[in-house]
C-alpha cells in the first residue's frame, strides 16, 4: 500500500471499528474475492568483497547456503549494484486534509540511513562526526539516496530520504540538530579510587585516620559505580528503543537498507569491577536485548555498519591530559585506569560487531577516518547479491534457524546470521507496550509496519452534513478543556495485510488492535486523546473485503482553538506492531 486508496474509498465506512465516541459496532460487507499464498521465502542479502572491494559478476554457483547445516536449493538469485542518478517517484497526489504513512523513497536502489548517535557519544566527538558527514556529503556519489536521524533524549529525523546532498548538509547544520550534552553519559565520573581520594581528602598521617578514610573512598566508590550502571541501563534501553523505532520506519522500504551507526560507548555487558566492595551488583548484561533488536532490524532487510564514533582512543597512561599515577589504596592508579579502558572498549566494540554481523553489516572500530569508514559502508551495502530459497525442512514454530553462507573463490561474505520462523497465523498475544509507547511520542519518526491513510477534518465539514455525530464529549481529557472546542474526526484506512489475524475454529479471523489519537500542543504537552483496544472478529467474506479494501476507522476528538499535533497511532497488540502518522491541525476559535 503506497498511499494509492482513493478519497473516495477512505469515505467507504461499511466497517466501523469505532464510531464518533469511540463505540463499537458492526455492519454488513459485501464479498470480494482474494488470492491467498503461503510460501515460506527465506531471503538472504549477501555482500561480497574481496580485500574490501566489492566483488561483481558472481554466478549463482558459487554460492552454498545452508540452514541448521543443512544446505537448502537456491530458488532465486540476484545481483544488485547502485542506480546510477536514481530519483525519487512522483507519488500519487492525495485528496484535501488526506495523510498516509507510508515513507517516500526510490523505487529502486538501496536507501541508506545516517544516524548520529548524541546520547552514547561525547560533545566534541559528535562535532567531528558531523564534520565528517558533511565533508562526505560534499563528494558523495551523485543518485546516493541517504536520510539523516539524529538520536539524544529520542530519535529524531533530521532529512528524509533524498540524493540532494545539499540539502542534507544544510539539515546537519541546522541549529536544531546540533550537538546536545548526552543527557545520561556519564563522563566525569572518577574512574579510580585515587581520584576519589585525591577530590576529597587531605594527607593524613594516623593509621585511623587513612582507614576511615579508606571506607569512606570505598563507599563513594560504590555509589559512583552504582549510578554509572544505571545511567548504562538506561542508555541501552533508550538506544536499543531507538534502534527499534528506526526498523519500524523503514520496513515499509522494500528490499536492503543501509544503516551506517556513529555511536561510542555502547556495552553488551558490564562486568563485576573487583575494585568495589559489592563488585557483583554492577554486572550487566545486555546480550538478549541487543540480539532481540538485532533480529527486528534483520527482519526489516536493515543491515547495521556501527562506526566507534571516538575514533583511536589511547589509553589513560598515553593521555598527556591524566593527572599521572597514584599509589595507595590498591596500587597504580594507572594500571587500574588502563585495565578498566580496555576492559570496557573491548565490552563497547563486542556489541557493535554483535549488531554488524547479526543484521549483515560490518563494523568500524579504532579508526579516525569516519568520512572514509562513512564511504566504505554505503559502497559495501549498496553492492549485494540476494539469495531466496525455501527451507527444506522448517516447522513455523518461532524458533531461531542458523544461516551460513559459502562462497567458492575465497571472498569474504557478510549476511544476516539467522531468522526466527514465526507463523503468524498462530502467534499467539505479545505484550509489547515499548512499541505503542514509541509510536505515540510527538515528533517521533513515523512507524509503518502497520500502513494506513488518515483524513482529519472538523465534525462541521460537508462531508459529516448527513453524519450522526455523537454529542457526548469525546477524549479521555475532554472535560479539562478550556473555552469552546470542536469536534474533530479522524478517518482511516488501515491497511489489513500489515495485521495478525488468527483463525479461529468457527472459521472466522480475529486480531487485537490498539488504537489512539493523541492531540499535543506547541510544546508537546498532551491535550486530549483516546486510546481504544478493539477485538475484530471477522466473517470470512468481511476479512476477504478487509484484505482488499482496507479497514476503515472513525473516531471523534474534542480539541480546543490553536495550533497542535494530532499523532494516530495503529497497533497489532498480538504481533507487536505499530504503524503511525503525524497531523498538523490549527482550530479556529469560535
Amino acid at each position: 500500500m503506497r498511499c494509492r486508496l482513493s478519497s473516495a474509498l477512505i469515505l467507504v465506512l461499511g466497517l466501523m471499528i469505532f464510531a464518533a465516541a469511540g463505540h463499537s459496532q458492526s455492519a454488513a460487507i459485501e464479498s470480494a474475492p482474494v488470492l491467498h499464498t503461503n510460501a515460506n521465502l527465506v531471503l538472504v542479502d549477501v555482500v561480497v568483497t574481496d580485500h574490501d572491494k566489492s566483488v561483481h559478476g558472481l554466478d549463482k554457483s558459487r554460492f552454498h547456503i545452508f540452514e541448521d547445516g543443512r544446505e537448502q536449493a537456491i530458488a532465486s538469485f540476484d545481483e544488485h549494484q547502485p542506480a546510477a542518478l536514481a530519483s525519487m517517484p512522483n507519488l500519487p497526489k492525495l485528496g484535501p486534509h488526506i495523510y498516509c504513512n507510508t515513507p517516500p523513497y526510490p523505487g529502486t536502489g538501496v536507501v541508506n540511513v545516517l544516524l548520529l548517535d548524541g546520547l552514547n557519544t561525547p560533545m566534541t566527538n559528535q562535532m567531528e562526526v558531523r564534520r565528517a558527514m558533511i565533508d562526505y556529503l560534499g563528494k558523495v556519489q551523485p543518485g546516493t539516496q541517504l536520510a539523516i536521524f539524529t538520536l539524544a533524549s529520542r530519535l529524531r529525523l533530521a532529512a528524509g530520504f533524498t540524493t540532494n546532498a545539499a540539502q542534507l548538509s544544510k539539515a546537519l547544520q541546522n541549529s536544531k540538530n546540533g550537538a546536545m550534552p548526552s543527557v545520561l553519559l556519564d563522563l566525569e565520573t572518577p574512574a579510580t579510587v585515587e581520584d576519589l581520594a585525591a577530590e576529597i581528602s587531605t594527607p593524613v598521617d594516623s593509621s585511623k585516620a587513612q582507614a576511615l578514610m579508606s571506607d569512606q573512598v570505598a563507599s563513594l566508590l560504590q555509589f559512583t559505580a552504582d549510578i554509572h550502571a544505571y545511567q548504562t541501563d538506561m542508555r541501552v534501553r533508550m538506544t536499543l528503543d531507538a534502534l527499534d523505532e528506526l526498523a519500524r520506519y523503514l520496513s515499509a522500504i522494500p528490499g536492503r537498507k543501509n544503516l551506517v551507526w556513529f555511536s561510542g560507548s555502547f556495552p553488551m555487558a558490564l562486568d563485576p569491577d573487583l575494585t568495589l566492595r559489592s563488585p557483583f551488583e554492577v554486572m550487566r548484561n545486555y546480550t538478549d536485548q541487543v540480539r532481540e533488536t538485532s533480529r527486528l532490524l534483520a527482519m526489516a532487510r536493515v543491515a547495521v555498519y556501527p562506526v566507534d564514533a571516538r575514533g583511536v582512543m589511547p589509553p589513560p597512561s598515553f593521555d598527556v591530559s591524566s593527572k599521572g599515577p597514584r599509589t595507595g589504596l590498591g596500587g597504580s592508579g594507572f594500571a587500574r585506569a588502563n585495565s578498566k579502558f580496555f576492559q570496557q572498549t573491548e565490552a563497547e566494540h563486542t556489541t557493535m560487531v554483535e549488531v554488524a554481523e547479526q543484521t549483515g553489516g560490518r563494523a568500524y572500530v579504532s579508526t579516525n577516518g569516519l568520512k572514509e569508514a562513512m564511504a566504505s559502508a554505503v559502497e559495501d551495502g549498496s553492492n549485494y547479491y540476494t539469495i531466496a530459497y525455501v527451507p527444506s525442512a522448517v516447522k513455523l514454530d518461532g524458533q531461531f534457524h542458523k544461516l551460513q553462507v559459502k562462497l567458492e573463490g575465497g571472498y569474504k561474505a557478510a549476511y544476516r546470521r539467522g531468522y526466527y520462523a514465526e507463523n503468524e497465523a498462530k502467534a499467539t498475544a505479545v505484550s509489547n507496550p515499548s512499541v505503542v509507547a514509541e509510536a505515540v511520542q510527538m515528533g517521533a519518526p513515523d512507524a509503518t509496519q502497520i500502513l494506513f491513510q488518515a483524513r482529519v477534518l472538523p465534525s462541521t465539514d460537508a462531508v459529516y452534513k448527513n453524519a450522526n455525530i455523537s454529542s457526548v464529549p469525546a477524549g479521555a481529557m475532554a472535560a479539562t478543556l478550556k473555552g469552546p472546542v470542536t469536534r474533530y474526526m479522524t478517518e482511516l484506512i488501515v491497511d489489513a495485510r500489515g495485521l495478525n489475524f488468527e483463525l479461529g475454529a468457527d472459521g472466522t479471523h480475529r486480531a487485537a488492535i490498539e488504537f489512539a489519537v493523541i492531540a499535543y500542543d506547541g510544546e508537546g504537552k498532551k491535550i486530549n486523546y483516546i486510546d481504544r483496544n478493539v477485538q475484530l472478529n471477522l466473517k470470512p467474506e468481511q476479512y476477504a473485503h478487509a484484505l482488499s479494501n482496507g479497514l476503515p476507522v472513525l473516531a471523534g476528538l474534542d480539541l480546543p482553538a490553536g495550533k497542535m499535533a494530532l499523532r494516530i497511532v495503529v497497533a497489532d497488540q498480538r504481533a507487536g506492531r505499530a504503524g503511525s502518522l503525524e497531523v498538523p491541525v490549527t482550530v479556529a476559535g469560535k
